[in-house]
């Protein structure tokens, strides 16, 4: 059976908007995956669950007494810590003025070795604050810590 050629040429325009459509939603996908910047806390990083992320998100507490400020430069150094783990930063750039020890902190940056490298730090200034992100991604870390403890210890009973 032969087709109409105005019902040929309106379902060649419809594929042709489908088609377009797809693409589109395709290109957006992607732009949006490489903007997105997944927070990890360092339990999770030490575990090596940003080995799949050029940059991301490290978040905990700055370590006590960690802060170093270098002489000639604006690089700073110091350690982000969370319930299992910690995680050296190292940042050159101007520090928010509410960043100091014990505080809730972000650094958006890369890992370089062992070392996060930040290219920005967000710091909160109510010590008790937590931003809610960094509160979750804490507290699965710190849950997968205990399942894993909890499953080690069963794994050394007899």
């Amino acid at each position: 059976m032969a087709m109409n050629p105005t019902r040929k040429r309106r379902l060649i325009i419809v594929l042709l908007i489908l088609a377009a459509a797809a693409v589109a939603t395709v290109l957006v996908v992607v732009a949006l995956q490489n903007n997105m910047n997944y927070l990890l806390t360092p339990s999770q990083v030490q575990s090596g669950q940003a080995s799949g992320y050029k940059t991301f998100r490290l978040g905990g507490m700055v370590k006590a007494g960690s802060i170093q400020r270098s002489d000639k430069s604006l690089k700073v150094t110091f350690t982000v810590v969370d319930a299992g783990g910690a995680m050296p930063v190292e940042y050159t750039g101007i520090l928010p003025d509410l960043f100091r020890d014990n505080q809730a902190v972000i650094a958006t940056g890369h890992m370089d070795n062992a070392h996060f490298v930040a290219t920005e730090v967000l710091a909160k200034h109510d010590a008790t604050y937590m931003p809610k992100e960094l509160k979750d991604a804490m507290a699965r870390a710190h849950a997968n810590k205990k399942i894993s403890d909890a499953a080690a210890a069963q794994d050394s009973t007899p």
